[in-house]
């Protein structure tokens, strides 16, 4: 396969590097991946059993659960085994429309679950400061209109970047240094203008990330000052760990975000591959953590996988 790396032409497919300075380690880097991957898959999996097969598994928070489990399957999927393929030396190259076609399911899954978590808060925020009118607002029309909103908002944000990078006649080179198609990786390549396509991006990043941290943190601090606001000990430590799972999984998914996103933009001191390192666990991490911390902190989950192994075994022994 012929790799183009000429003045400016425009390319079918693009190559990437994977980890540039570890090129000799990603075999190994790849096992440890693929195993997040399968813990990933496996505790998503199992809660998109579990959920639906349960009527005490019915209340809105799970059901937003329900939603988060799947879309970290698709945003997982979506990526990983091609990144896996790449660490392995299986296959390095993906086309063109293939690449823009990963960089909209990233973005677009990635924005959705920033909404879920968003949506996660709130639920929250009305059971510990409104909880008498909480099935009248977080009910099943409640939810139909927060997915409904969420994709919404994920295909008019992602859905033009495609466009404004194919609207470039030439690229410097169709090497990429990352292992998938993160949005500025493949504008980078651009042999031309690219204010618009970096202006773009903040403003996507900030109607994503910048909004819906805000929205987070402001639902938090609420919820804490009326849980600071109870009079029995045992009545706050309650309260509180019913936010619990979802403040780990906030920490774990916007942490990696952030950091990932400035890093790209402004981190020329930070090394290549601490960097493209942080992005790919960025996409693994909190998928692996959110079935288990999810699993760990609620009882009724862990009741409810129990019963589901011990049918298994009960069904083996037949």
């Amino acid at each position: 396969m012929t790799v183009f790396n000429v003045t400016s032409f425009y390319p079918t497919f693009f190559i990437f590097v994977g980890i540039p300075g570890l090129e000799a380690s990603q075999c190994w880097i790849g096992i440890i991946f693929c195993s997040f991957y399968i813990i990933s898959l496996l505790g998503n999996l199992t809660l998109i059993i579990v959920i639906p097969s349960s009527p005490r598994l019915r209340e809105p928070m799970f059901i937003f659960l329900l939603f988060l489990s799947a879309n970290d399957v698709l945003l997982s999927t979506s990526l990983t085994p091609k990144m896996l393929s790449i660490f392995w030396s299986i296959s390095k190259s993906i086309l063109f429309d293939a690449c823009l076609l990963q960089m909209c399911f990233l973005h677009a899954f990635s924005s959705f679950e920033s909404g879920l978590l968003v949506a996660m808060a709130y639920d929250r925020y009305i059971a510990i400061c409104n909880p008498l009118r909480y099935s009248s607002i977080i009910n099943d029309r409640f939810i139909v209109k927060v997915i409904i909103f969420l994709c919404s908002r994920a295909v008019i944000l992602i859905s033009p970047g495609p466009f404004l990078i194919k609207r470039f006649h030439s690229f410097k080179t169709n090497i990429i240094a990352h292992s998938y198609c993160e949005h500025m990786a493949v504008v980078k390549l651009a042999n031309g203008d690219i204010r618009v396509n970096s202006a773009y991006g903040l403003m996507v990043a900030f109607s994503i990330l910048g909004v819906d941290v805000i929205l987070i943190v402001l639902s938090y601090c609420i919820i804490f000052h009326a849980v600071y606001s109870l009079p029995s000990k045992e009545a706050r430590l309650k309260a509180f760990n019913t936010c619990t799972p979802h403040m780990c999984v906030f920490f774990s998914f916007y942490a990696l975000a952030i950091f990932s996103f400035l890093s790209h933009r402004y981190g020329k001191l930070i090394p290549s591959y601490v960097h493209i390192i942080l992005s790919d666990t960025y996409i693994l991490i909190p998928s692996m953590l959110n079935p288990l911390v999810y699993g760990l902190k609620t009882k009724l989950i862990r009741e409810h996988v129990w019963v589901i192994v011990q049918n298994i075994k009960e069904f083996s022994r037949h």
